[in-house]
């Protein structure tokens, strides 16, 4: 075995405090769901292999470098014919966070299931999938199913985590390919929004119980349902698992899913109980939205520091193209 294997597309992150147009610098940085587990997994001790598809050009060579410092084994797959991805966050006055993504024909779009050698989903101990992958193309749609037939083949567990990107996938498309996802995975992460989405339920028609049981009945048997400000609740072999939200104040939403998924991952793969899982997919999740940024290293004194408002004061607008 050689660790977690996942494969996504990271962007560079342009980030300022303000908008945009109002700005004379911005900070660099990169982002992207996969390889933010991927980071998360890392910092926990678990050896982790990323396989990134990038342009040929300096964002793609700031991306590679960055997941790399982290102590993740890159895998990296360089298009001399397409562009990395731009991910735009401005930290507007009003409070919110507003994200931009500009990934149309990116180089990550191009996945194909030849971009995953032969013999890396086999060697892993988990297999890490997300629905932005699903989502980019019709190719990386078809590299994730290639993979998710790899893995069941060879044994390899598989997390799937939903993720799902209104902009790039409607949401009847969505919810097919999730489900068909879903029922090959091992275990399902989702938002509640996303798990109504998933099972085709109406927003007042099943309460955080019903979605994790729902999830997990496709899912065989194990989900767990992400509720942001009020915790997250998890059905793990029929029985339900709740958990309520970590408090801390929050500064930045970005990223907070990942961090939880990966915390979940290390603790599963380290031999703990899903209660003990949950506990640290939750505290995890927590520290991520106390700092800007999808993957940067958070304060764990910032745990248990309630915030005033008792509200999340930063929101995303997401725009995909």
């Amino acid at each position: 075995m050689t660790g977690v294997l996942t494969f996504g597309e990271t962007m560079l992150l342009l980030a300022g405090r303000g908008a945009l147009a109002d700005l004379d610098a911005v900070q660099v940085d990169t982002g992207g769901a996969e390889s933010n587990v991927a980071i998360g997994l890392a910092r926990a001790g678990v050896a982790v292999t990323w396989v990134g598809r990038v342009g040929a050009d300096p964002a793609g060579e700031r991306v590679l470098a960055d997941v790399a410092a982290e102590g993740v084994d890159v895998v990296a797959v360089r298009d001399p014919d397409r562009s990395t991805g731009i991910m735009l966050k401005e930290r507007l006055p009003d409070g919110r966070t507003r994200v931009t993504y500009h990934r149309r024909g990116s180089a990550a779009s191009a996945f194909t299931p030849g971009d995953l050698p032969s013999g890396l989903v086999e060697q892993a101990a988990l297999l890490h999938v997300s629905g932005i992958t699903l989502a980019l193309s019709e190719s990386a749609r078809e590299t994730v199913h290639a993979a998710v037939v790899r893995a069941r083949d060879a044994g390899v567990p598989i997390a799937f985590d939903v993720n799902h990107r209104p902009k790039l996938v409607d949401d009847d498309t969505g919810r097919d390919r999730y489900r068909a996802v879903a029922a090959q995975a091992t275990i399902v992460f989702a938002g509640d929004d996303e798990a109504r989405l998933v099972l085709g339920r109406p927003d007042a028609d099943a309460d955080d119980a019903e979605l994790a049981h729902g999830l997990a009945a496709l899912a065989n048997g194990r989900a767990v349902v992400k509720l942001g400000s009020r915790g997250a609740v998890a059905s793990i072999d029929g029985v339900l698992l709740r958990r309520a939200a970590t408090p801390v104040t929050v500064v930045d939403p970005v990223g907070a899913g990942d961090a939880f998924v990966a915390a979940w991952i290390a603790a599963e793969l380290a031999g703990a109980s899903p209660a003990t899982a949950l506990d640290r997919a939750a505290d995890a999740g927590a520290l991520a939205c106390t700092v800007h940024g999808d993957a940067t290293r958070p304060d764990p004194a910032a745990l248990g520091v309630v915030d005033p408002t008792g509200t999340d004061h930063a929101v995303h607008d997401r725009v995909d193209r």
